[in-house]
């Protein structure tokens, strides 16, 4: 029976982040956006691992260790706290609060699971340690002898002001055999599809240097870059603003947070279908 780990996580990108790795190494995942619901879920799913973020609407971290280490039933689920840990004794007011251990922010798509699997019973874990590189944008040396000569499908420019977003896409593109480019604001993202042209451009809609619909607006003006394909994505657009309002820009698709992986990579796979016919 796969193993079941609950994660209560109010930030949907990082719940996403966390729910994919562990899915991707055959971990079932369970969700809850907040304290109360995460101690009901615990209680009523009894999961084999419990991750809990600190700081949650309503009841926060602190309080969701108190009632899961108070229940005869659930006080032996292994408990990880998620923090930044920012403040001087953060850590030990963490493990004292009743947390096993616990994993800072923002979390590292390369060892998020083995740090996870370390609170599991060695039979039990899938094999983290076999986990594939996500990258951490530096570059690395790497024999050429031992380098995988895997064909890149393309590459993917990734714009997104926040980096537990950038660090999702990469870690859902690159597995697929895509290249990743990533880039924090409209004007790195412009000099970097510049200098490296990308297949594609995926980007958020909402940052304060500039919108994603900026953006578009820019590459589509730029005669070196107006045939590359656009995708906008956001999870704070108004339900009642329409796609066509990036369309009518250049876009070449609007994307609605939260997605199902599976879904992105289609819609990417279509856009640069298109863009070879």
């Amino acid at each position: 029976m796969p193993i079941r780990i609950l994660i209560i996580e109010d930030h949907t990108d990082n719940l996403e982040l966390m729910s994919y790795l562990l899915k991707a190494f055959g971990y079932r995942t369970l969700a809850a956006g907040d304290g109360l619901t995460g101690v009901a879920l615990a209680a009523s799913q009894r999961p084999d691992l419990i991750i809990c973020d600190i700081q949650l609407p309503g009841i926060d971290g602190y309080e969701v260790a108190k009632r899961l280490n108070r229940d005869a039933e659930l006080c032996n689920i292994p408990l990880i706290g998620v923090t930044a840990l920012a403040m001087v004794g953060d850590r030990e007011r963490v493990l004292a609060a009743g947390f096993d251990g616990y994993i800072a922010k923002p979390i590292s798509p390369e060892t998020f699971v083995g740090e996870v699997e370390k609170f599991l019973e060695t039979e039990r874990r899938t094999g983290a340690e076999h986990l594939p590189s996500f990258g951490n944008g530096r570059a690395e040396q790497v024999d050429a002898a031992d380098k995988p000569s895997v064909a890149s499908r393309g590459t993917i420019l990734v714009v997104d002001d926040h980096e537990e977003n950038r660090e999702l896409a990469r870690s859902i593109f690159e597995p697929s055999g895509y290249t990743v480019l990533l880039a924090g604001d409209i004007t790195s993202a412009m000099k970097l599809a510049t200098e490296t042209p990308p297949d594609l451009i995926l980007s958020d809609v909402n940052m304060p240097q500039g919108t994603g619909r900026e953006l578009v607006v820019r590459v589509k003006a730029d005669p070196r870059l107006e045939s590359i394909p656009v995708i906008l994505i956001s999870s704070s657009v108004p339900t009642e603003m329409s796609g066509e309002h990036f369309l009518a820009v250049g876009a070449a698709m609007f994307l609605r947070r939260p997605i199902d992986p599976d879904i992105l990579l289609k819609a990417i796979e279509s856009c640069m279908g298109a863009l070879r016919r």
